[in-house]
């Protein structure tokens, strides 16, 4: 009589872990070029300039004050006073960080719709992972509070399907979920639209939505409200979104945010001329193509009503996620980056998991109707569509080497940005090119007239030609578009006493 032979295993782990491997290893491949890049805009008052990460009372400061140079994201700026500990000013350590930080999302992710029993997981993940819309989050170091966000945002998750499906009740789990939920909101305070996504787990699972439940997540409800309310009130009053340029309507609001979703839409489908900062649209309510993007949104929202019972719930699901995780950066809360445009590749880093997941499930469920030819059709074809956006994000990458490749790529495709030209005008003068610095001041004030730092860095530029009329002309009109901006006034000043 004969045993049957058994895999060792060395082989079964070998097999049970190849393509989580083989993901990571994706992952630094495709993003190599920005492991290398240097520091770029924000990263002064995350890294370079920041206080918090070398002040004796910083880590008294980072949890329990208001210092923050940017919003109340103490995780974050724990974490990168640590690394400062390690290399200081060495941008590759922080950014090798993020690369490490995306590769354990992307694997926690795959795990997470595995659980979930999501058809084509692993090919989510690696659509997830390697996508180039993830570049702007995983190349820009003050992105990572974005990446620590989600991390905690999928633990939290893990904690929360394994608290639904113990049934002993599971608290030790519940608890988990919710200290995890805490450490996403002291990363990023967006993680607040987590609340939603614990009831669509629910909802997936099929478990009831009753009394009970309701109470399980108000707690989770009741923080997020509370850091969301903490992002408002610090939007408003440290960052100065006020004002002309941060006024819009309801109806504006609305129509701002139907145009945002399928803008995020089109770049997960179509991810061509990714930039670091797109063209800042005109909403009129008065304008019929204004209307048409809440008019597809309405539609589309009536097609998934109706389609459900015969689609199943993933449309459904993907679909709420989507928005609901978008929701706090579509414009009905005022952010400071609104000055220069509504949209941005990294608003979209957790959102896109709902269409990227519901993408690799549509693309398994038609692979599987052609049958074996269906098979080798969904694996070549997936195959050449990772190797397709791998080479895109290794491309995109290239954008993020330094500062000045950054801004010269953004004009490239968006020759109107204030906001590049202001930053590569102040870039070009730090080096001693101020005469290559004076047109880009003229430009920035040209496409943003009200632009009271491009004003100030354009007398500055002039003074420092020796025009001093022309200065000081410059510097009264920053201190008119910005009384409380403090550097014209000083500058102002020093021209007046010089002239």
């Amino acid at each position: 009589m004969t045993t049957p032979s058994t895999q060792p295993p060395k082989f079964g782990l070998l097999r049970r872990w190849w393509p989580a491997c083989l993901l990571v290893a994706g992952v630094f491949i495709a993003f190599q070029p920005a492991g290398n890049a240097g520091f770029i805009w924000d990263d002064d008052r995350y890294v370079t300039h920041n206080p918090l990460l070398t002040s004796p009372d910083g880590w008294w400061r980072i949890w329990f004050s208001f210092d923050s140079p940017s919003q109340y994201f103490p995780l974050t700026y724990s974490l990168l006073r640590v690394e400062h500990g390690f290399w200081g000013l060495d941008a590759a350590g922080y950014h090798w960080t993020n690369l490490l930080l995306h590769a354990v999302n992307a694997g926690l992710l795959w795990k997470f719709l595995e659980r979930l029993a999501v058809p084509a997981a692993g090919f989510a993940a690696a659509l997830f992972a390697l996508h180039p819309v993830q570049v702007e989050t995983v190349a820009w170091i003050a992105e990572q509070k974005n990446l620590l966000s989600l991390l905690f945002s999928l633990l939290a998750l893990h904690a929360w399907l394994s608290f639904l499906r113990d049934q002993t009740g599971g608290w030790r789990n519940y608890t988990r979920a919710l200290i995890y939920f805490a450490l996403a909101l002291f990363a990023k305070t967006t993680a607040c639209t987590l609340t939603i996504a614990l009831l669509l787990v629910c909802w997936w699972e099929r478990k009831p939505i009753h009394r009970q439940r309701w109470i399980q997540v108000a707690p989770f409800f009741a923080a997020g409200l509370l850091m969301g309310l903490v992002t408002i009130w610090w939007e408003r009053f440290h960052q100065g979104t006020e004002g002309k340029l941060f006024h819009l309507g309801l109806v504006e609001r609305v129509l701002l945010a139907s145009r945002a979703m399928w803008f995020y839409l089109g770049k997960l489908l179509w991810p061509a001329n990714l930039i670091f900062s797109y063209p800042k649209w005109t909403i009129q309510t008065s304008a019929l193509s204004a209307w048409l993007w809440l008019v597809a949104g309405v539609l589309a929202a009536a097609f998934i009503c109706a389609l459900r019972r015969r689609m199943g719930r993933g449309l459904a699901v993907a679909a709420i996620f989507f928005v609901a995780t978008l929701s706090p950066l579509l414009g009905f809360v005022m952010l400071y980056t609104f000055r220069y445009t509504f949209v941005a590749d990294h608003y979209q880093y957790v959102a896109c998991i709902g269409p990227l997941a519901l993408a690799a499930a549509v693309w398994k469920f038609f692979c599987e109707r052609w049958g074996r030819r269906g098979r080798w059709l969904q694996i070549f074809g997936a195959a050449g569509i990772i190797a397709l956006l791998a080479t895109l994000t290794w491309r995109q990458c290239g954008m993020y080497r330094d500062a000045e490749t950054l801004w010269r790529a953004t004009l490239a495709r968006n020759p109107g940005s204030s906001l590049a030209h202001n930053n590569l005008g102040t870039l070009l003068m730090r080096s001693g090119r101020t005469d290559e610095a004076i047109p880009h001041f003229e430009a920035a004030l040209a496409a943003q007239p009200d632009y009271a730092v491009a004003c100030h860095n354009l007398g500055r530029a002039l003074a420092e030609k020796g025009l001093l009329d022309a200065a000081i002309a410059r510097f009264e009109q920053a201190v008119r578009l910005d009384p409380e901006y403090p550097s014209p006034r000083i500058n102002l000043g020093n021209a007046l006493v010089q002239r």
